[in-house]
């Protein structure tokens, strides 16, 4: 008599992972039913109407967007440099720049970037890159030296070429840390995004700054919303990713 396969666990699964924007819309829907009970004044107007959120939101995903992409760009092949043992002595150094970016608090970071760049999306992209790229570069490196030599030998024995192994085979195995590091740095990275309104790069920190100097909290508490949503819908974006581009049998 054959079995019938148990379906329950991956049933489980997928109620898991329609959680998060189940809650995130429940949060927007009651966030639109508290601001319509609100007499809103004509500065809270100004703020508080669809075609401002529609702009900040854009400009939030965008800042985000592009320098998370930049992020992969510089911290991946860096990660990989950093992982060869024949690099030892140029590592610290790699480490040590990643982890400046952290180092310095990152109004500080965008304080310095104004005094050199002047104000703008680009003073906050390079202020959110270098906040940003220490998660994914390390775990770029961890994960590459992690995979077993033996898997490496075998490919080579195989006779493949130092970059037919590098991509198809350590990469490729060091998938799921480096997703893991991408997810830290995309939550990062739309925190840090708020700051971008003391350049002028806009954004929802924009409503929480303007609220705080107008003494207008339900601009301050929208923004903050907000902003704590597209976090939570970048997190649970980023988790689905690394269940999807999982290699088979890890």
């Amino acid at each position: 008599m054959t079995a019938r396969p148990v379906r329950a666990p991956r049933r489980r699964s997928g109620l898991r992972h329609l959680f998060t924007p189940a809650a995130i819309l429940v949060a927007l829907l009651a966030l639109y039913a508290w601001v319509g009970t609100l007499e809103l004044d004509s500065i809270e107007q100004r703020s508080l109407n669809q075609a401002v959120i529609i702009a900040k939101a854009i400009e939030h995903v965008q800042m985000t967007v592009v320098a998370t992409a930049l992020v992969v760009a510089i911290a991946i092949p860096l990660g990989i440099v950093a992982s060869r043992a024949r690099n030892r002595f140029v590592t610290p150094i790699i480490l040590t720049a990643g982890n400046l970016g952290q180092a310095i608090p990152s109004i500080g970071l965008l304080v310095l970037c104004t005094f050199l760049m002047g104000v703008g999306f680009q003073t906050a992209l390079v202020g959110l890159v270098a906040y940003a790229v220490l998660p994914v570069l390390r775990n770029t490196m961890v994960g590459v030296q992690q995979i077993d030599p033996a898997l490496v030998e075998a490919a080579r024995g195989m006779g493949m070429t130092k970059g037919q192994i590098l991509r198809r085979v350590e990469l490729k195995l060091a998938v799921p840390a480096i997703l893991a590091g991408l997810r830290t740095a995309l939550v990062l990275t739309v925190g840090v995004a708020t700051l971008g309104a003391f350049v002028a790069a806009g954004g929802f920190g924009e409503l929480i700054i303007n609220g705080l100097k107008l003494n207008r909290m339900p601009v301050t508490i929208v923004g903050a919303v907000l902003t704590a949503c597209v976090a939570f819908l970048i997190d649970w974006l980023g988790g689905l990713a690394e269940t999807l581009l999982k290699p088979r049998g890890m």
